[in-house]
């Protein structure tokens, strides 16, 4: 009886395993939307501006949709860009917003995605960090990650006169 109850054990514990192991590689559901797995993002604008403000660093939010295909390809190269996960992660507070809101701070020249707006630890909105399209200030496509980069990094150096 012991040999039969044996290879039913063996087989139990390697069935186990599997899956054990497959749902450790299946990356976890988080707030990231696909923006970035392994950055810390909060969920609602209120949590990142009272963030912000207490940690000193700037807000950044993204506002998107998941059937634009612009939003769909700035996501996929914002993720795959270890310089924007790596500051991302390090020096801001992140916001992911998938909906439109009636705080005219959120959209200061419109409802369009993809539109990223910086905002300062003092919860001032910075209207001098934009990207390059006249019409729709804060919109950045794929070819501007560049960009991207260059407004994050001026988004961090801050006077201390100005907070």
């Amino acid at each position: 009886m012991l040999q039969l109850f044996a290879p039913l054990f063996l087989l139990l514990v390697a069935v186990t395993s599997s899956i054990a192991t497959a749902i450790k590689k299946r990356p976890p559901q988080t707030l990231s939307r696909g923006w970035g797995d392994d950055i810390t993002w909060v969920q609602t604008y209120e949590e990142g501006l009272y963030k912000a403000n207490k940690r000193n660093k700037p807000l950044m939010i993204i506002h998107h949709l998941e059937d634009c295909r612009h939003c769909v390809a700035l996501k996929k190269n914002f993720a795959e860009n270890e310089e924007i996960q790596a500051m991302a992660d390090k020096d801001f507070i992140m916001l992911n917003l998938m909906h439109e809101t009636n705080d005219k701070n959120l959209a200061p020249d419109g409802q369009y995605v993809p539109r990223i707006i910086f905002v300062d630890p003092s919860l001032t909105v910075r209207a001098d960090i934009v990207g390059r399209y006249s019409n729709r200030l804060y919109a950045y496509e794929p070819q501007d990650i560049q960009l991207l980069i260059e407004n994050m990094k001026k988004s961090k150096r801050f006077l201390p006169s100005e907070l």
